[in-house]
């Protein structure tokens, strides 16, 4: 018997739902990342043409690495009052911690258990870096692609984030998931405010929400600024339609990523009267960091515009 075991029941061990191994051969969609960046439909986030070559060539991005440990980190928030809409919505998996920062920690202990087990090269990422990390989940088994472009695990959904440890380690990769689970189902698509996705599995960054009010800067296009339907940061539409996720999706057990109720949805000023010192205080550990309080003030007045008032 192999390592595999013992890596495995360290991931279970740290609060990981799901681990596999991923080869690390060249992309097989090199060639589609280069038209879709080629298409301008990544935007202003330049740092995935910085990024790209080691993105098809994943060997190259931890010299020495032999394979991938690859882990899906649950994030849904439990519901801890009657769902109701909400004037501003903050996607699921900003209402806690950052992710950055716990799953990072997390990753950093299973890296130090790779290292006891004899690794000498040990590199974690998660969602940072130019790890294809949709791509290397698949590769280790633990879901299929949706037409949203979000990677999906049976009895699970996609509620979660994507980890990797590269490591030197001789662990057998698993084998890739083999079917597709979708069918005909185009909830997803249909759903989308925006219409991102010009065809099943290919997402326009430019259109869609969580781009418009996370990496992008500035004001957003014109014909898009009464698409938001409430939303402020991010957007879980795609996810929340999706019949795996409302049929299996539950919520997480670990209290980093629970909503800890720091940010009033339903008060248009919330941000504006908020200074960058308290925003810093009370929002520098969360996901919403990322646009800061300039970019929280804009998404606000968007996502106001373009709801209705909550009763």
């Amino acid at each position: 018997m192999g390592l595999e075991p013992s890596v495995r029941a360290a991931a279970t061990e740290l609060g990981f739902l799901a681990c596999g191994i991923a080869s690390l051969e060249e992309s097989r969609y090199g060639e589609a990342l280069d038209r879709w960046l080629a298409s301008g439909r990544a935007g202003t986030m330049r740092y995935l043409h910085r990024q790209a070559a080691k993105r098809k060539r994943p060997a190259e991005i931890v010299p020495g690495a032999r394979v991938a440990v690859v882990v899906l980190d649950n994030y849904l928030p439990p519901e801890t009052h009657p769902p109701r809409r909400r004037a501003a919505e903050i996607a699921k998996y900003a209402r806690g911690r950052d992710y950055h920062l716990d799953c990072g920690d997390r990753l950093a202990r299973l890296g130090q258990t790779l290292r006891q087990l004899g690794a000498t090269v040990v590199a974690a990422y998660v969602d940072a870096g130019p790890v294809p990390e949709r791509e290397l989940a698949h590769r280790a088994g633990l879901g299929w692609w949706g037409k949203n472009t979000m990677l999906i695990r049976p009895g699970v959904g996609s509620f979660f984030f994507i980890g990797s440890v590269f490591t030197d380690l001789p662990l057998r990769p698993d084998e890739p998931f083999a079917t597709d689970h979708c069918g005909s189902c185009t909830r997803c698509l249909d759903a989308c405010p925006t219409d991102a996705f010009p065809s099943p599995g290919v997402l326009d960054a430019t259109r869609c929400l969580s781009y418009l009010t996370i990496e992008h800067r500035g004001e957003p296009p014109e014909e898009l600024r009464s698409r938001y339907r409430g939303w402020a940061f991010g957007c879980d539409i795609c996810n929340d339609v999706c019949p795996w996720n409302v049929r299996f999706a539950g919520p997480t057990a670990n209290p980093a990523f629970h909503d800890r109720g720091e940010v009033d949805r339903d008060d248009p000023g919330f941000f504006e009267r908020m200074t960058e010192p308290e925003f810093a205080r009370r929002f520098g550990d969360s996901p919403l960091a990322r646009p800061g309080l300039a970019g929280m003030r804009r998404n606000y007045r968007h996502a106001f515009a373009s709801t209705d008032p909550v009763p």
